[in-house]
């Protein structure tokens, strides 16, 4: 799956301003580095923060479900990069047992796992 519910942008160009926005960068250098608008950049990261503790969560018991040897993200400095590990980890986790996930990034595989609904305010 390669897009979001109500999302017009890639799931990726948005996991991408996740990342970012998980290192540290503002909402305004996401924006210029994806050449998309603040406004819509600043929708991604507040929807994402506000689900970010249902996010980690999902995504940790994906990663301990699926793994072969499973090892839980480290701790982050924040709820919002520790959703972003999360989804990193349970990516890590499934091409661990199945190599051919792999051939899709880990923000592919997020929206295959919540359905396109890794934003939306009623998942999981």
């Amino acid at each position: 799956m390669f897009v979001l519910v109500r999302r017009v942008d890639l799931v990726d160009v948005i996991g991408a301003a996740l990342v970012w926005k998980a290192s540290g960068a503002g909402a305004r250098t996401i924006a210029v580095r994806l050449g998309r608008p603040a406004d819509t950049v600043r929708g991604w990261l507040r929807r994402f923060e506000h689900r970010a503790e249902h996010v980690r969560v999902y995504f940790t018991v994906l990663l301990v479900e699926t793994g072969i040897d499973p090892v839980p993200p480290a701790p982050a400095a924040t709820p919002f990069a520790a959703a972003v590990a999360a989804v990193v980890g349970a990516w890590r986790s499934a091409v661990s047992r199945w190599p051919d996930v792999g051939e899709v990034s880990p923000w592919q595989t997020a929206a295959a796992a919540s359905r396109g609904r890794l934003l939306s305010p009623s998942w999981p």
